[in-house]
């Protein structure tokens, strides 16, 4: 764990205004995952990308249910800022359990199931779930490991949720989102 806080110190070491300013609107893109469920809604709402947003949404149901209902509570990771409570956070401190890190994992698995339908939003969408991880490092509010585990079981719900958009397309309502392709 001693790694994981120098990983955290040294970010502490290069916050500065700018930097503050730009991680702290990312961040707050992620905050209960409203970005991508919006985007998700938007998705759906449009014929082109209807299967995307059922993907993404999809996702981001599997993530709510392992990472905030499963895994959080199970685990019961106390957050870095609990442990050194002397740092000086620039958010409101998160009340609940660190691991697995909620922002990184909802916008990996908006990401990933992005990628295997879109690959343009993918790219795009895999570029703001690392920075959102990053940003939870830089405000001290997840471990690099929660952010890791994160990133690899975000991607996991991602691919899931395209399985599973996948699997409805033969069903009724699969028919609402699926143009016979």
């Amino acid at each position: 764990m001693e790694w994981e806080f120098a990983i955290l110190d040294m970010l502490q070491n290069i916050q500065n205004p700018v930097l503050t300013k730009i991680m702290a609107f990312i961040t707050m893109l992620g905050e209960a995952g409203w970005f991508w469920i919006v985007l998700g809604i938007v998705l759906l709402c449009t014929k082109k990308y209807r299967k995307c947003g059922v993907a993404v949404l999809f996702a981001l149901i599997l993530d709510l249910i392992l990472a905030n209902i499963i895994l959080k509570p199970l685990v019961a990771r106390p957050r870095p800022c609990w442990i050194r409570e002397d740092i000086e956070l620039l958010v409101r401190v998160p009340k609940d359990y660190s691991f697995p890190s909620g922002h990184t994992m909802a916008s990996f698995a908006s990401a990933g199931a992005l990628l295997l339908t879109e690959k343009k939003f993918g790219i795009a969408a895999c570029v703001l779930a690392a920075l959102m991880g990053i940003s939870r490092l830089y405000f001290y509010v997840h471990f690099p490991t929660d952010v890791l585990a994160g990133t690899v079981l975000g991607i996991l719900c991602g691919i899931a949720g395209v399985y599973l958009m996948k699997r409805m397309q033969n069903t009724r309502l699969g028919r609402f989102y699926s143009d016979g392709k």
